[in-house]
């Protein structure tokens, strides 16, 4: 072959290469993925497990974009950037869901529905989490996923024993009818507040005291504006993965197929590491010898519970009592059926 063709023919390679380079980043589906928690957070860490994932599955087909604590949008307002399509997935806290008129994700929120991390499992696997998914196509999104936050503690800067010790505290909640019923029912004020602003309202004493998952007072760094820690295991802190439907309906099923399997595993990943690393805070807060931390006896769990009870029957009227006997029943099913 001569020369001159030799040439020829590397030329004609080298454009079509590059041609294929243009085509492929014209075509490249970028997934913008906003949430709210900084980027070592279980939260934060799962969402670059899942970036990674995707990428990867997809050859570089779809790029993701994750933008922890706040940078695009505040608690508040990332749901209706979804519906926009501003953004193309979010991972809010199962609370904001009710604010969309999805009442059913309230059940999330009652105190003592769930016993450990595998009854919440039981739920959120099983057919009422999946039924609660469903539900968001109506509002024009896709759940994909139950992501963990941990199991909840009380703080404040007087000791929280019994629930008369709540009477007349400012705290603050998720926005969540069934967290104000509950704080109400304690007697206390319940504030509604973005995370993002917590430490600075603790600060400055707009509110008294917060519920939060140990990873998210130590995260935050509320050790430094709370004295006291009660380790009340009194409620869950989840949130949902969801993406925006009509940009999920765009896509080629082996795409989603990549982002299903990715988001699977990012989940499963996410999930360990939040129980891991929420054993992990409590330790070092404990540590913390400018933090007391209680630790509920039988009597006092006993009190809460029983304070508590009537935040069921409000929430029954609510949303309905099948909901929230379907929830405890697939909460308990394990527990009944080894007696």
């Amino acid at each position: 072959m001569r020369i001159a063709t030799k040439i020829h023919l590397i030329l004609i390679g080298l454009t079509l290469s590059m041609a294929a380079t243009i085509v492929s980043a014209q075509t490249t589906t970028v997934i913008k993925f906003s949430h709210v928690a900084p980027s070592d957070t279980p939260k934060g860490q799962a969402a670059l497990r899942f970036k990674k994932l995707v990428e990867q599955g997809s050859r570089r087909r779809v790029r993701v974009d994750v933008y922890p604590n706040n940078q695009l949008y505040k608690e508040s307002d990332e749901l209706e950037a979804l519906q926009l399509g501003a953004v193309q997935i979010v991972a809010p806290s199962l609370a904001k869901l009710a604010q969309f008129g999805l009442k059913d994700f309230e059940v999330f929120d009652l105190p003592y529905l769930f016993a450990n991390k595998e009854a919440v499992s039981r739920v959120t696997e099983g057919a009422v989490g999946k039924s609660m998914l469903r539900k968001l196509e109506s509002k024009g999104m896709i759940g994909l996923a139950y992501w963990d936050n941990g199991f909840k503690i009380m703080s404040s800067n007087k000791p929280l024993k019994m629930p008369a010790d709540f009477v007349g505290l400012r705290m603050r909640i998720h926005s969540s009818p069934v967290l104000e019923d509950q704080m109400e029912v304690l007697g206390a004020i319940p504030q509604m507040l973005d995370g993002n602003e917590v430490y600075f309202a603790l600060h400055s004493r707009i509110v008294d005291g917060v519920e939060s998952s140990p990873v998210n007072f130590y995260t935050r760094k509320l050790y430094e504006v709370q004295s006291h820690v009660t380790v009340s295991n009194h409620g869950y802190l989840g949130n949902a993965v969801i993406v925006n439907k009509k940009f999920w309906d765009s896509l080629p099923s082996d795409l989603r197929k990549v982002i299903d399997d990715a988001m699977r595993e990012a989940t499963v990943y996410g999930n360990n590491l939040a129980a891991q690393e929420n054993d992990a805070a409590l330790e070092a807060i404990k540590k913390n010898k400018k933090v007391t931390v209680l630790i509920l006896n039988d009597e006092e769990s006993a009190a809460w519970r029983y304070a508590l009870q009537p935040v069921r029957k409000q929430l029954e009227g609510r949303i309905g009592k099948a909901i929230v006997t379907a929830a405890a029943k697939e909460a308990e099913a394990r527990r009944l059926s080894d007696r």
